[in-house]
Order: structure tokens, then C-alpha cells, then sequence
């Protein structure tokens, strides 16, 4: 790994920060992977794993994409089920929003800007 290049696998290289492969959170020993201008999230949910409280960001644009099961997103603007891989849900600022998977699902989650 150098500074500005890097390559591995997002769900090896994301056990330590709950699956942000990319972000201002990440420590800048890691080199490009610490930004300020997007966060990248891959997670694997388990069946039945949900954040029932509402999140919400005053702040930044938010896409989540399935790469594979059954994840429902649900915001204060509407909702989805997303069943097909590439399937998405994005949303700006000011929009809260929960989360569940109807079954083990992996999704890609891109935030920007990344901050804290």
C-alpha cells in the first residue's frame, strides 16, 4: 500500500469500523482510504438486523445500494424494498431515515461529504 493507492476486500479491510471502507473516521495511516469528501460503507446484514430509531442528517446525500438479499429503508419522505441487485435508495439532507434486512443482505452505502 502506498499513500495513494490500495487495493483489497471491502468486507476483510472493514472489521475494524463497522464496515466504512472509506471516510474522515478512517486513520490516515490507511492513505487514500482517509477522506474528507465521501464515506463508503459494505456491510453484510444478517436476516433480522434493523436500526428501528430514526437517523437523521442535516448535512449530506446518502445512496444505499443492494448488492444482494432483501433490505428495506425507510424514510420520512417514503419507502423501499430493495430486492434486486442494483436496486437503490438515495436521499439528501434533512431526510431521517431506518433500515432492516428481511434477509441476509449486502449493501454498498455512499455518504457526502464525510464528516463528523
Amino acid at each position: 500500500m502506498t499513500a495513494n493507492w490500495q487495493a483489497g476486500n471491502a468486507a476483510e479491510d472493514t472489521t475494524e469500523t463497522r464496515g466504512w471502507l472509506v471516510g474522515h473516521f478512517i486513520d490516515p495511516s490507511e492513505g487514500v482510504r482517509s477522506q474528507q469528501d465521501v464515506e463508503v460503507k459494505w456491510f453484510t446484514h444478517p436476516a433480522g438486523d434493523k436500526r428501528v430509531e430514526w437517523t437523521s442528517d442535516d448535512q449530506r446525500t446518502t445512496l444505499v445500494l443492494l448488492v444482494q438479499g432483501n433490505f428495506r429503508v425507510d424514510t420520512t419522505e417514503g419507502n423501499t424494498t430493495m430486492s434486486r441487485p442494483g436496486d437503490y435508495v438515495m436521499w439528501g439532507a434533512g431526510i431521517d431515515h431506518s433500515w432492516e434486512a428481511l434477509a441476509e443482505s449486502t449493501v454498498m452505502t455512499v455518504r457526502w461529504p464525510s464528516q463528523g
